[in-house]
């Protein structure tokens, strides 16, 4: 039985509140597309399952957990009042300062009276006879809304492998991305991190500097860069100020929305020599711009190789024990996951309290009452740390039971990958939105411009379906369809797309591998977006 045929009109049901949108998380996507729907007149709430604002820097507390984007780059544009009042205090914020934005922001705009916290969304339902949104929550809320906007963030739903023992093991557990809000600390404990990727980075050297012993279990190892962090030159952040809107102009011009200078040359026409010294002076400024240094590091795998080799040096040169430094150094495309950013990990490895566990040699069999067994010995923990990251991209959208025309879940549409139009939208889901969803920029870009574009290309299609009598918006199936074929098809341009990454899914057991991040580039996909609406919201029906 389809959901029409068992569903009633929300009119005649007195207790369901009817809203014109609803929208899910209260991170910097909900936080915008609150405050847009607000000035467009538009009744509005959003809902969270935690019990603040800012989203994933709400969750991931984690001791070194900090922004891989400069401070002056990585913070709304919408208003040039809160870019200028606003000081950040390092070159990367950390967490706190952060969260502490998210807090001033939602302070400012006054978004906490339309912000239900304490609330998770368990379903959002399509109901045909309404064409309006059934929503039910974790407390009993049942809301009708005439649109459904999905803010849950890309790196929202935390993956914890499922180990055989776990349930009995004795000691504390932790995971990266859902860290208590008191502090922890290791001090005098024999702790375990399962896990070398960002947050195991970042986390590692202040777990190493309080605990009694420290395991850290590898499976790959990861390329990172020194973040050269720093307090932020007073100076340079007047220059900034200064001149924000053409810091941001700039920025919208480049691929991953940075304003970072675009390089010319590529590493193979570029003498050793020289090669060299580009890759040094990326190396010393620190952070993701080092893959900046040629134009052909992501296309060409020799080319890429230059760049692998010389990071692999940088281990050897830091980590004085000889097969630690060989564990620790990668074999695989740099870049083609994720680059991290650090301070300090690999020299923690240089500590006497720090031991690397390779298990990709010798596999996790089981969690015990005492600690962890590998297949060839017991490590006894007082603690473990899960860094085992997200479940990316879809993770958060298909905890919500969301269901769309003929009662078809988005759960099944998508089992075999994510196909969206633009990552925007989906076909036989109307009026759902999704805010950097799968087939955008997104997590390839600075989030928070593609966030904002995101937010703006809705609001500006809600204020055009007003004044047009339109009621709602599907995406066309074979408007759909081109657009995940081109998706897929620049995905193979990339050397990105060759390696077992979370791009992929490649850390979530039976996911199914597709390249789910639009690798085009910023202005391109803006380019696309803008074209579309030129042409009446092509690739979409209106009714």
């Amino acid at each position: 039985m389809s959901y029409t045929q068992q569903s009633k009109d929300c009119s005649e049901t007195s207790s369901v509140e009817q809203l014109e949108v609803v929208i899910v998380g209260a991170g910097f996507a909900g936080m915008y597309m609150l405050h847009r729907t607000r000035q467009l007149g538009l009744s509005a709430r959003v809902y969270e399952t935690g019990n603040g604002v800012g989203g994933t820097w709400y969750w991931n507390r984690y001791p070194g957990a900090r922004c891989d984007v400069e401070s002056m780059q990585y913070s709304y544009q919408f208003s040039d009042e809160l870019q200028q009042e606003w000081e950040w205090s390092e070159k990367y914020s950390p967490q706190p300062d952060i969260l502490r934005y998210a807090d001033h922001v939602a302070d400012r705009f006054d978004l906490r009276r339309d912000i239900q916290f304490n609330t998770r969304v368990k379903s959002a339902i399509f109901n045909e006879i309404t064409r309006r949104w059934d929503i039910e929550t974790s407390n009993g809320n049942q809301v009708s809304a005439a649109f459904c906007v999905m803010a849950t963030g890309c790196l929202s739903s935390p993956n914890t492998p499922e180990f055989v023992g776990l349930s009995d093991y004795k000691g504390e557990v932790y995971h990266t991305g859902k860290w208590p809000q008191e502090d922890i600390d290791f001090s005098g404990m024999r702790v375990g991190v399962i896990g070398t990727g960002s947050s195991a980075i970042q986390s590692i050297p202040i777990f190493a500097s309080q605990a009694d012993h420290l395991y850290v279990f590898q499976r790959t190892p990861n390329y990172t860069i020194p973040a050269r962090n720093a307090p932020l030159d007073p100076e340079e952040v007047k220059e900034i100020k200064a001149d924000y809107a053409g810091l941001r102009a700039r920025a919208k011009t480049k691929p991953v929305g940075l304003d970072l200078p675009i390089p010319t040359q590529g590493a193979l026409e570029t003498s050793p020599e020289d090669r060299f010294q580009e890759f040094e002076s990326k190396w010393q400024n620190g952070g993701v711009g080092f893959m900046a240094a040629f134009k052909d590091l992501l296309f060409e795998e020799t080319a890429n190789e230059t760049a692998a080799d010389f990071v692999r040096q940088k281990i050897r040169e830091t980590v004085d024990d000889p097969k630690t430094a060989e564990l620790l150094s990668p074999n695989n495309i740099i870049g083609c996951k994720r680059l991290c950013v650090d301070t300090g990990y690999w020299e923690a490895f240089n500590r006497a309290n720090v031991s690397l566990i390779d298990v990709s040699r010798s596999p996790i069999e089981r969690i015990s009452e005492n600690g962890l067994i590998t297949d060839s010995r017991e490590y006894p923990l007082d603690a473990i740390v899960f860094a085992t990251g997200f479940d990316a991209m879809t993770g958060a959208l298909l905890n919500v039971d969301i269901r769309g025309c003929d009662g078809r879940t988005l759960k099944d549409k998508w089992s075999k990958g994510p196909k969206t139009y633009l990552g925007l939208s989906t076909t036989d889901f109307p009026n759902l939105f999704t805010i950097t969803g799968p087939g955008s920029p997104s997590v390839l870009t600075n989030m928070l411009p593609s966030i904002e574009q995101h937010v703006e290309w809705i609001t500006d299609c809600i204020t055009y379906m007003r004044a047009n009598g339109m009621q709602c918006i599907e995406a066309n199936q074979e408007a759909e369809n081109d657009w995940v074929e081109h998706v897929n098809q620049v995905a193979r341009l990339s050397l990105r797309s060759t390696c077992s990454s979370w791009y992929v899914g490649a850390n979530i057991e039976g996911k199914v591998r597709v390249f789910m991040p639009y690798i085009g580039g910023f202005p391109k996909y803006v380019e696309k977006c803008n074209e579309v609406v030129a042409n009446d919201y092509d690739g979409f029906t209106l009714s």
